[in-house]
């Protein structure tokens, strides 16, 4: 899965190399409601219920694929860095019929609803994806080199349609949006269930722990704080949206020292250091019980 490249200032979809998938292992004592004493990570082997239940729903047969049959989102190896803007409008003649029906469910609370939020360079707002509108931006960032080297999606349209469609065609625990800075789309963002995906066998996981991966497009926006001060913005936007999340985790490579610096300038802390199947990654966490001091 790529982690969140908040890259040149101071990130894709989760998949098993940056810990996103859709299989869960570990969890901790924090109770389904987030909430949490301290920001300790201890563990408690307990499967999340909407875990469960996904599983029993496939077990019936006619249910959802599991990921390792395809429905997972393949993401790369680490999704945190930046790339290119351009005009965007949000007229609803431009949609997908597969794009959110799917995919922007309960799991996140409803990413899609989310809101505007108002930051110190702007409005910010995530928007979901929508094939027919996005996916040429969204390829052109993919083939910057600067963003190649950790998301490993640069090539054809279909590249980066697959990797979409993914999550699009999914229950809903990952979500590819644009970010949307003062009515300009300049970031692709993935808001994704880290309890719910693979990265959980690789870290102390917590009921409704919601991931963040990231790349800035334009390379004017990169190097100048907007990577730090737009995750700062989702992660809480994250925490103020979803009530039963206590923590945001991310995972960038531990190379794109960029994009780490950036995560600790936005609160985030360094909780470990991760072997992931296509990368070795520190583990960010942002923790609600926190947020006010860092």
């Amino acid at each position: 899965m790529p982690s969140t490249d908040a890259g040149a200032d101071a990130a894709a979809a989760p998949t098993p190399s940056t810990g996103i998938g859709a299989e869960t292992g570990l969890r901790t004592a924090a109770s389904d409601t987030g909430a949490g004493t301290d920001s300790e990570d201890t563990l408690d082997l307990r499967l999340p219920d909407e875990l469960i239940a996904l599983f029993a729903q496939e077990a019936e047969g006619d249910g959802g694929r599991s990921r390792s049959e395809g429905q997972a989102r393949q993401a790369p190896p680490d999704a945190d860095a930046f790339s290119e803007s351009s005009a965007f409008s949000d007229s609803s003649a431009f949609s997908d019929a597969n794009a959110l029906a799917a995919a922007d469910d309960g799991l996140l609370d409803h990413v899609s609803g989310w809101g505007p939020v108002i930051t110190t360079i702007g409005e910010f707002h995530l928007t979901p994806v929508h094939i027919d509108r996005d996916l040429p931006l969204i390829t052109r960032w993919m083939n910057d080199p600067a963003v190649a080297e950790f998301w490993e999606l640069a090539g054809s349209q279909t590249v980066t349609e697959g990797h979409l469609r993914a999550q699009l065609a999914g229950d809903g625990r990952s979500v590819p949006c644009l970010g949307v800075l003062e009515g300009t789309p300049m970031s692709y963002w993935e808001i994704y269930r880290a309890d719910l995906d693979p990265l959980a066998r690789h870290y102390p996981a917590r009921p409704h722990d919601t991931g963040i991966h990231l790349l800035i497009g334009s390379v004017a926006d990169r190097g100048r704080g907007l990577g730090s001060t737009l995750l700062r913005a989702v992660a809480d936007l994250a925490l103020d949206k979803r009530p039963a999340c206590a923590r945001v985790i991310a995972e960038p490579d531990l190379r794109n020292t960029p994009s780490i610096a950036a995560f600790l300038s936005a609160g985030f802390r360094f909780s470990a250091e991760v072997d992931l199947p296509a990368k070795r990654a520190a583990l960010m966490v942002r923790d609600r019980s926190l947020r006010d001091l860092l």
